[in-house]
């Protein structure tokens, strides 16, 4: 039953109500498509890291960090030329590419995105990166070599923002979906 189920489509899709499928669209649909909610989510994500970076460089910046939960987590700010943990701070130009580069995948990949948590993931992932992004373009020492604005430290780890948050959780979620066997385009695949 659940075969067929993928084969002729579930309810909500345009084959079992009757549309034609897309030219070119090879791949069963899963319901309906998740761009919106990845836009969603990527808009709420790249929202939150730029107004906590606003507010971090206007009143954190040049000043001594502020406890949290005593000496076990603090708000820093820094600026970190590099990747996560400070390591390679003489590619920042290549981190810049490499950012636009995932950004113009998951927009690839939205076309055939009919997976909720899919869409939740990646919309995570665009997020962080369009968040770290702008920071490589906008802030000094100069376009495409600007320095990421990191602020929370917790004790014994390195420094981050909320950019670099919702990328590992975004990292983390496609992990655990692949380990699952689940696709972006909805399908279950057992192997």
């Amino acid at each position: 039953m659940a075969e067929a189920e993928r084969i002729i489509g579930t309810p909500d899709t345009p084959e079992a109500a009757g549309a034609e499928p897309e030219q070119g669209d090879t791949a069963p649909r899963r319901g309906k498509r998740r761009i919106a909610v990845l836009f969603v989510v990527a808009a709420f994500a790249y929202t939150l890291d730029l107004v906590s970076k606003l507010l971090v460089v206007a009143k954190l910046e040049h000043h001594a960090p502020i406890e949290v939960f005593g000496d076990w987590l603090e708000f820093h700010a820094i600026r970190n030329p590099g990747a996560a943990f400070g390591f390679g701070a003489a590619f920042t130009v290549i981190f810049t590419m490499i950012a636009a580069a995932v950004i113009v995948v998951i927009a690839r990949l939205a076309r055939k995105l009919y997976s909720l948590p899919w869409a939740i993931a990646l919309g995570l992932l665009l997020g962080g990166a369009l968040g770290n992004l702008t920071d490589r373009i906008f802030r000094s020492p100069g376009i495409f070599q600007g320095e990421v604005v990191d602020f929370i430290a917790p004790k014994g780890f390195a420094v981050f923002n909320l950019a670099d948050s919702a990328i590992v959780c975004g990292g983390i979620l496609i992990v655990l979906l692949s380990f699952r066997g689940l696709d972006p385009d909805g399908t279950v695949h057992k192997d």
